[in-house]
């Protein structure tokens, strides 16, 4: 058993990379194999996201404060609240950060396949990003 203490693992800025805006994880679950869950807390500066990107075994999110948007290739973006659970399919593209005018974190937990937990993609662009409301 391992007992990881609060404030032992450095906050660290999302990479430009993958994300547009302000975005800090703090890292929650880290496992050794044969397990392969990972998790982290994400927090999101309004209109902070990811690119697009997919999970080879998909990813749950966890929203614990703030409000969000999640959307998956071809479909509305949705809003998202404390409390909600979002499941992402394995192989499914999508996105996720706040919404243009209010932060939000949650907690992602993704396992990986043969050492991969994610495929990053291109970043969305502003009019992907506010593009439809429908659907919230």
């Amino acid at each position: 058993m391992d007992i990881i203490r609060n404030g032992t693992r450095p906050s660290a800025q999302g990479p430009a990379e993958y994300f547009t805006g302000r975005v800090r994880i703090d890292p929650l679950l880290a496992t050794t194999p044969p397990a392969r869950a990972a998790g982290a807390a994400v927090t999101f500066e309004p209109g902070a996201r990811t690119a697009w990107h997919t999970h080879p075994l998909g990813q749950t999110l966890i929203v614990i404060s703030g409000m969000g948007w999640v959307q998956r290739e071809g479909e509305k973006r949705q809003t998202i609240h404390p409390g909600d659970v979002v499941w992402i399919l394995p192989g499914e593209r999508h996105w996720h950060g706040a919404t243009a005018t209010t932060g939000m974190t949650h907690i992602a937990i993704q396992e990986a396949l043969d050492g991969k937990a994610v495929d990053w993609m291109e970043h969305v662009n502003d009019a992907q990003y506010l593009g439809s409301t429908q659907g919230e």
